[in-house]
């Protein structure tokens, strides 16, 4: 394979970007994500009932092969691919490769043989998605860990994978957006809560933004979300001709 003559650009489009989507029970990560174009769900579990979705019901593992073939073909209309939830995908795969090894549990394998085998499928799979051309939704629950620092105990919000399966997503993933609830208080000095996507990295939650694109906070919206980042994506693209005019200039008084 021959090594690149130019750079990589920055890829403008959510379509063409993995996501980690995660937070509390119904509060409201998959009607977000459902508003993503050209969704198509890879539903591990009930909860789409109630929205109007293009759903492949995925059971096991072999049923999430399967459908990233398809998907791979390329002769369908989706644009963005939503499993929902990885936490279930992770807990089939586990089970894929007990059954495949004819094992009850990991370690039955052999030190740190069975978890490496269900990681390294696990990841050979996401990474294949990942690299698809339609943009990649991963949605996963949320729990409360707590963490010993040198400076004391706190309470940190992370997804709900377990900690290599996280790193392995945490890694893959442009975004990681944690949807919370925020107190908000009124004119009329009365609280109330609203949905919010955080962006950024805290310590208390599992966040980021690898394109520097998105606010710290927004609200629970796909449209406000989408807006925020086109927005940025539209400020970025009209800046280079002017940086590249003043590269022109400073070589011209060369």
């Amino acid at each position: 394979m021959p090594l690149p003559t130019t750079k990589t650009q920055p890829k403008p489009d959510l379509a063409d970007l993995t996501v980690l989507v995660y937070g509390q029970t119904k509060i409201g990560k998959t009607t977000l994500c459902s508003q993503a174009d050209g969704a198509l769900f890879l539903a591990t579990e009930p909860g789409l009932n109630a929205l109007d979705v293009y759903q492949v019901p995925i059971q096991s593992w072999e049923d999430l092969r399967k459908a990233c073939a398809e998907i791979v073909e390329g002769n369908h209309p989706f644009k963005t691919v939503i499993l929902d939830t990885i936490d279930n995908a992770y807990k089939f795969c586990t089970e894929y490769i007990l059954a495949k090894f004819k094992v009850e549990h990991e370690s039955d394998l052999g030190y740190g043989k069975g978890y490496a085998l269900v990681n390294n499928e696990f990841q050979r799979v996401l990474t294949k998605l990942a690299f698809l051309p339609y943009g990649l939704f991963l949605i996963s629950h949320a729990k409360e860990m707590e963490v010993d620092s040198r400076t004391g105990k706190y309470v940190r919000v992370v997804p709900t994978l377990p900690d290599k399966a996280r790193k392995i997503v945490l890694g893959m993933a442009d975004m990681v957006l944690f949807c919370d609830l925020e107190v908000v208080t009124g004119d009329n000095g009365e609280q109330s809560m609203r949905r919010v996507i955080r962006t950024k990295p805290s310590l208390y939650y599992e966040a980021g933004d690898r394109t520097g694109r998105l606010p710290e906070t927004l609200a629970l919206d796909f449209s406000k979300f989408r807006e925020s980042y086109n927005a940025a994506t539209a400020a970025t693209s009209t800046a280079k001709p002017v940086e590249t005019s003043r590269s022109a200039q400073a070589a011209a008084k060369q």
